[in-house]
């Protein structure tokens, strides 16, 4: 019979100023809540964990570079997580099919996205309106002015792909229209 390495459990595992039932709790979190990524820094301790998938495959636990050389030597990291983090779930908003033609209106400044005149006031336009060109459909604020923006052609707003009062980026996708004449 062949003997056969036995791999450490990871309550076995010791890490100078890390508690590894802590980082199993934070890594039962990051999949409970669809993260891919957790960073902590306190003094000279460092920890980075990542998803499966992303760059590295591994949480990386850093302290100094000797406590570190040591620990790497004494327990080897095994090549794949405790925990793998399922995949965030897609938007709940359908996708529209490939095959259909949108027009995108996007943001050309960056700003805060508000979908009417006022917070009492209704959005200027929502799923299922036709628009015309030149139509107001939103308002960016960018350093305290109220950027009105509007429709570059006319259609059926399909999608407002974004929600009122969040930040927006330039060339960020505001509306999805369907151009008049096509269905």
């Amino acid at each position: 019979m062949k003997g056969t390495k036995k791999q450490p459990r990871t309550s076995e595992i010791s890490v100078p100023g890390v508690d590894i039932e802590q980082l199993e709790q934070l890594l039962a979190f990051m999949a409970e809540h669809g993260l891919e990524e957790f960073e902590y820094a306190h003094g000279d301790l460092s920890i980075r964990l990542k998803k499966a998938g992303a760059r590295s495959s591994a949480p990386a636990i850093h302290t100094s570079p000797l406590v570190t050389e040591a620990v790497a030597a004494a327990h080897p990291v095994p090549a794949t997580p405790a925990v793998v983090v399922p995949p965030i779930p897609a938007s709940a908003v359908p996708a529209a099919p490939p095959s259909e033609q949108l027009h995108i209106i996007k943001s050309p400044i960056v700003g805060t996205f508000y979908a009417g005149a006022s917070p009492d006031a209704g959005p200027f336009i929502k799923v299922g309106d036709t628009v015309e060109a030149g139509q107001t459909v939103c308002i960016v604020e960018a350093m305290k002015l109220m950027n009105e923006i509007e429709a570059d052609t006319a259609g059926e707003v399909v999608r407002v792909m974004v929600e009122n009062g969040h930040p927006v980026e330039y060339g960020e996708q505001l509306f999805a229209i369907r151009p008049k004449g096509k269905k």
